[in-house]
């Protein structure tokens, strides 16, 4: 896998790992809950599990199912994470003595509608960057605000690919049919995973002939597919260069497959070199750019730690951001808490 790039060659050296109090994630719902219905909303915080080890064990409590219990996303194990997930109302009883030392119940509520994959605005991300000066904080918050305006590149993260990069081997191998799988569940996530790499290898060609040929600005490109807010995927004849200046326009990147819109003209003869049109899967489309919004930062001198808070759409990584501020790409080795070494004397 190459180098992720970014619009403008940032670098503020500062630690970053990825520890329940330096990563906090909030959920941002799709829309107010009615506050009646047949389904229980649960408000949990969990604390260094996985949404799915937490489904399991409350799947176990309630003698139930897994998938009885809908979720809107994936949240991060090595984080303090709040999300909502959803069961039959019936268990409402049971859940008020429900008690794990990782995860609280914060509040619950009803609603007609279970929760489904994907029902979420986005999610609202606190982070710690560690060891840097007044100066330094204020280069990054510039760096953010001016990243807010100009979009950010909406690469996959580390966290998409395993944690040795070895499912991306895998993947090839599959589709070419020199590899076996049998489990559906792995098999539909080494594609995501094909699928995946080549949109964070299409995106790094656009990136750099934009840092290149227009200042590090995301350059639009003859037969780009667009994204409208409120509209359908578009590949317009002329560029819609003041909507996507206003961001109410945003370029999209392929994920191959089937049955999906393609980029024509200047922007096919990239988009094709990370094509495979061969592939049986439903292909989609994802949006080029994202644009960070509600952006704070907070500089705690006697800590030397810079406080940062910001909300990015669905389906976006934390992590690509931070990776844009360092000016560097992080692996999921990079962001442990390692021990400190106890010197001998």
């Amino acid at each position: 896998m190459r180098k992720r790039e970014y619009l403008s060659e940032n670098r503020v050296d500062f630690k970053f790992t990825q520890t329940p109090s330096d990563f906090i994630v909030d959920e941002i719902p799709l829309s107010e809950f009615k506050g009646k219905g047949n389904y229980l909303i649960l408000h949990v915080k969990k604390v260094e599990f996985t949404t799915w080890d937490m489904i399991a064990i409350f799947a176990e409590y309630l003698n139930i199912n897994a998938q009885k219990i809908g979720y809107a996303g994936l949240k991060d194990k090595h984080a303090t994470t709040t999300q909502y997930i959803s069961v039959d109302a019936k268990y409402e009883k049971s859940l008020q003595k429900f008690h794990n030392k990782n995860i609280k119940i914060l509040s619950m509520t009803r609603d007609d509608k279970s929760i489904r994959m994907g029902d979420l605005q986005g999610n609202k991300f606190t982070v710690n960057l560690q060891e840097i000066t007044n100066i330094e904080a204020g280069q990054i918050e510039k760096i953010a605000r001016r990243t807010a305006t100009n979009g950010l590149p909406n690469y996959f993260g580390y966290q998409r690919f395993g944690r040795d990069n070895d499912s991306i081997k895998q993947a090839k191998e599959m589709i070419a049919g020199d590899l076996h799988i049998a489990d559906n569940k792995m098999k539909n996530f080494l594609i995501s995973i094909y699928q995946s790499e080549f949109f964070n290898e299409w995106l790094r060609e656009r990136v750099v002939k934009s840092r290149e040929e227009n200042d590090g600005k995301f350059i639009l490109l003859d037969g780009d597919v667009y994204l409208s807010k409120g509209t359908k995927l578009t590949t317009p004849k002329i560029m819609p260069t003041k909507d996507f200046l206003a961001q109410r326009t945003v370029p999209t990147g392929l994920l191959c497959g089937r049955d999906v819109f393609r980029a024509r003209d200047d922007a096919r003869r990239i988009e094709e070199k990370y094509d495979d049109e061969f592939l049986q899967e439903k292909g989609h489309r994802r949006v080029a750019l994202i644009y960070p919004q509600d952006i704070t930062c907070e500089y705690i001198k006697k800590e030397t730690k810079l406080r940062m808070s910001f909300s990015l759409p669905k389906g976006s990584y934390a992590t690509v951001f931070i990776e844009s501020i360092a000016g560097k790409n992080y692996t999921a080795k990079d962001v442990q808490d390692k021990p400190k070494k106890i010197r001998k004397k």
